[in-house]
């Protein structure tokens, strides 16, 4: 049979890749000169390949379509991802949160390693080749019409199936720019809605100055949490590393809480009335009583300094100021004219430090994209299209998304493999 994948993404090269070893003659097509560009900035880099957990608790990590994966996750695993890259030489560790990473750090093994999978299994890969549209016949796919941007150059291929893989909309640069959808869409699919998830959130006024004055400061080891202070209800919390920004707030906790804060509901309103808040507990460790004990110590050490020089060991030297501003304290004050309720503030603001949230960054600048290809009309079982015959999908492009921590690209590969499987 010939197989045609569109995209040469994770779940486009697992694809090819499957249905390679099924014994197909398969053609891979790629717009970019590379496939796998979007994988090389995985994880800043390093290429966070999937979860350790088992598998049966990705789909709690999966909040759009979860048990749509039911299948996709059985016929591909973790573990088989993992085999997959350990023989071709890419050794893998696990880090917090369950993450796995090469063992080199470098995203670009992993890559080699699907491309070395490619080769080994005879894929033909074209790359510098946009598809221009899918040819049905009978409600069966016939043929795909491209454009080699090479020569300038139209072609089409005969193929019994085709795998469209071409990703969302996050990230363009990498090759994400939604012309799957488009595809699809003229084939009678249905498209949900699509927007970003897993998106750095914006700041305004006075909190975005303060983000301003700490731009680049990444804080480890802190516990957030999103309150919807209207209705006086937590949307998440998560503990780890965060980022300030020019625009407010990133980092991997503030990506994830992203993904719970789309999904609330009545979300834009509350936006809107400022309701929505970042609480940031710059000292988890400590609780209230031993903080205080702990400032006390360094209060007395410090105490013919101005209240501004005075807590270098204890923060940041990026956060000290805003901590002080938000605990309505003269930045020039003495530490030993501080008052009990000022050094009281102080600490409140050390333990949680509030910021109101405006919004979210635009779809391009999303890790991943929500919304996509319906899942009432693709076969959980293979990943065929319920209306066009030969039609199959795999990745991004359909309407599954999850949290951070590998689950995204897990799917990617498990619906590839899937997709790549000859069913009849």
């Amino acid at each position: 049979m010939k197989v045609v994948v569109i995209g040469g993404g994770p779940a486009g090269m697992m694809a090819a890749i499957s249905s390679a070893k099924q014994g197909n003659e398969v053609i891979l097509l790629e717009k970019m000169k590379e496939c796998g560009r979007k994988l090389l900035i995985t994880g800043k880099g390093r290429c966070n390949i999937t979860s350790g957990l088992p598998m049966d608790k990705f789909i709690e990590n999966i909040p759009e379509n979860g048990k749509f994966l039911y299948s996709s996750f059985r016929n591909f695993t973790n573990q088989d991802i993992i085999k997959m890259l350990e023989l071709n030489n890419v050794k893998v560790k696990e880090e917090r949160g369950n993450r796995i990473f090469p063992v080199s750090n470098k995203s670009i093994d992993v890559l080699k390693a699907f491309k070395s999978e490619l080769k080994k299994n005879k894929v033909k890969v074209l790359n510098d080749v946009e598809v221009k549209d899918i040819c049905i016949k009978e409600q069966k796919v016939e043929k795909v019409k491209f454009l080699n941007k090479k020569t300038n150059e139209n072609g089409e291929i005969i193929a019994q199936k085709v795998i469209l893989a071409t990703g969302g909309k996050s990230y363009p640069l990498t090759g994400s720019t939604g012309d799957g959808y488009k595809i699809a869409k003229r084939l009678g699919h249905t498209i949900t809605k699509i927007s970003g998830s897993l998106v750095p959130l914006i700041v305004t006024g006075k909190d975005l100055e303060y983000c301003k004055m700490m731009q680049g400061l990444s804080l480890r080891n802190v516990s957030i949490k999103i309150l919807d202070s209207e209705n006086s209800k937590k949307i998440y919390e998560d503990f780890g590393e965060m980022l300030f920004t020019h625009f407010g707030v990133s980092g991997p906790t503030i990506l994830s809480s992203s993904a719970h804060i789309l999904r609330y509901k009545n979300i834009s309103e509350l936006l809107k009335k400022q309701k929505i808040k970042l609480q940031i507990d710059l000292k988890p460790a400590l609780n209230k009583e031993k903080l205080n004990l702990r400032m006390l110590r360094d209060f007395e050490k410090e105490k013919n300094k101005q209240i501004i020089n005075a807590l270098y060991e204890l923060l940041p030297k990026k956060i000290i100021e805003p901590v002080i501003e938000k605990a309505k304290i003269d930045k020039q004050k003495r530490v030993n004219e501080i008052t009990k309720k000022q050094r009281e503030d102080l600490l409140n603001n050390i333990k949680c430090f509030e910021i109101i949230i405006s919004g979210f960054r635009p779809i391009e600048e999303a890790i991943i994209t929500r919304g996509g290809i319906s899942v009432k009309e693709i076969n959980p079982k293979t990943m065929e299209s319920k209306i066009i015959e030969g039609l199959y999908f795999a990745g991004e492009i359909i309407d599954v998304d999850a949290y951070t921590g590998g689950f995204n690209l897990q799917i990617a590969y498990s619906t590839g493999y899937t997709a790549g499987l000859n069913n009849y």
